[in-house]
């Protein structure tokens, strides 16, 4: 989302690397097709006399040749093995790297703005963070959340997206969950309580006092909060 404003703004076309906890460094620059090219060979097709027909290109491949600047999002950094940020130091660095099969040098034509993301699942190594100007997003506000709620459902009745509003960051504040809701949680409730016409009503007591609001099953993800959340009802309630 970030990415795409930023792209926007700067009138920038923008290219995607999303990460996988597969994706490798080198897929990024580009990859070797050596089945496809031992296959052709067997049936004698002519493009086997050419490697380069052979070479896939990744992202970093398509930012550097570009013949515009580029917005370069590495989505999600955290998710691939610990050494994946290192493995782009010194491509990142000098915008530039060797193609070892064709023996050619691709240098960028224009400097890439590279936007990465991580959740914080992985701690980066330092030396990569050093070459990172680094921006911490906060958890929207309840304004900024509604803003959010408006784009995705724009005929939502109100008294019901403020009991679902309360209701989720009411939930949130609880301590000692382990995996607090967040926005795409948000949305699949409010998704959720649209098509079970869930009226406003059940989403809280009333006395305005929290209750297990329906279909929580998409706000709380694991069974350990589940029971926590239950809990921490029941001792408010016997401390009426």
């Amino acid at each position: 989302m970030l990415a795409e404003e930023v792209a926007t703004a700067l009138s920038m076309p923008l290219l995607q690397w999303h990460i996988k906890s597969t994706t490798k460094a080198q897929q990024g620059l580009y990859e070797y097709d050596a089945v496809s090219r031992l296959r052709d060979s067997q049936l004698g097709d002519e493009r086997v006399r050419h490697i380069e027909n052979y070479i896939i290109k990744g992202v970093l491949w398509q930012a550097f040749t570009a013949d515009a600047p580029v917005v370069l999002l590495i989505d999600e950094i955290d998710k691939a093995d610990i050494e994946f940020p290192n493995d782009l130091l010194r491509e990142l660095d000098r915008m530039e790297f060797y193609v070892y099969e064709t023996r050619e040098l691709i240098k960028a034509k224009h400097r890439p703005l590279v936007i990465i993301t991580s959740n914080n699942e992985k701690e980066l190594p330092d030396a990569f963070l050093r070459r990172c100007f680094f921006h911490y997003i906060r958890f929207p506000d309840a304004t900024t959340m509604q803003q959010i709620v408006d784009v995705h459902f724009p005929g939502i009745k109100k008294n019901l997206l403020s009991a679902a509003m309360n209701a989720f960051f009411q939930i949130r504040d609880l301590p000692g969950l382990k995996k607090k809701p967040s926005t795409s949680e948000l949305l699949d409730w409010l998704k959720l309580l649209l098509a079970e016409d869930i009226p406003p009503e059940a989403l809280h007591s009333k006395d305005e006092k929290m209750i297990i609001p329906p279909l929580h099953g998409a706000l709380l993800k694991n069974e350990q909060d589940v029971h926590l959340f239950e809990r921490l009802l029941f001792m408010a309630r016997n401390n009426r």
